[in-house]
């Protein structure tokens, strides 16, 4: 994979790279156990700040809750003004298909500010979005997406396309990929292999 896709794109109006240009170079682990070098926005050489990291922690708790009760470990939070506003982890077994982590926490987050839209929030996410997700993601507006763990059978924030920064879309949220990615991408293997 080329690492330049993962620089955030510029900025419409003035051309100015997104994030003020701050940019690192990362290696991180995907969900398959391959590891890929990519340019993502953070700080602290580093992907991700505290806060990042701290709500991430809150996704990955919310997967392992997942994985407990035999549903595949995705967890995904929803925060506004450093404040959870929802939470959710996959319920595809019990709910049906369309019951993926991003998808219910932002459901919930919409009904919790009563708003059709999440301007002003960032969704942390412990796996990569599948396109469902992301058409989502765009048309529910998020500021931000930070996710963990690379999918690459059906990621598509850059594994298999990148919907969330489409330049036909009119949305395009930030996006930081590789937040405790090993974390998360070992809690997808762990499910995955106790199963086979």
């Amino acid at each position: 994979m080329d690492a330049e896709k993962w620089i955030p794109p510029a900025n419409p109006v003035n051309g100015t790279p997104r994030n003020g240009g701050a940019r690192l170079q990362v290696v991180i682990s995907t969900l398959y156990g391959d590891t890929r070098a990519v340019t993502v926005p953070g700080t602290g050489g580093r992907p991700g700040t505290a806060d990042d990291n701290r709500w991430m922690g809150e996704a990955l708790a919310l997967a392992r809750g997942a994985g407990a009760g035999g549903e595949v470990p995705v967890g995904a939070v929803i925060v506004r003004q450093g404040v959870a506003v929802a939470g959710a982890a996959n319920a595809m077994r019990t709910a049906g298909a369309l019951a993926h982590a991003e998808m219910r926490a932002m459901a919930d987050a919409m009904r919790a500010g009563a708003a059709s839209r999440l301007e002003g929030c960032t969704l942390y996410v412990t796996l990569e979005p599948c396109a469902m997700c992301a058409g989502a993601i765009v048309l529910a507006r998020l500021d931000r997406v930070v996710f963990g763990a690379w999918d690459d059978k059906a990621g598509m924030a850059g594994s298999l396309g990148d919907l969330l920064r489409h330049p036909r879309l009119n949305h395009a949220p930030e996006v930081l990929a590789g937040v405790r990615a090993e974390e998360s991408a070992a809690l997808l293997r762990d499910f995955f292999s106790a199963r086979r």
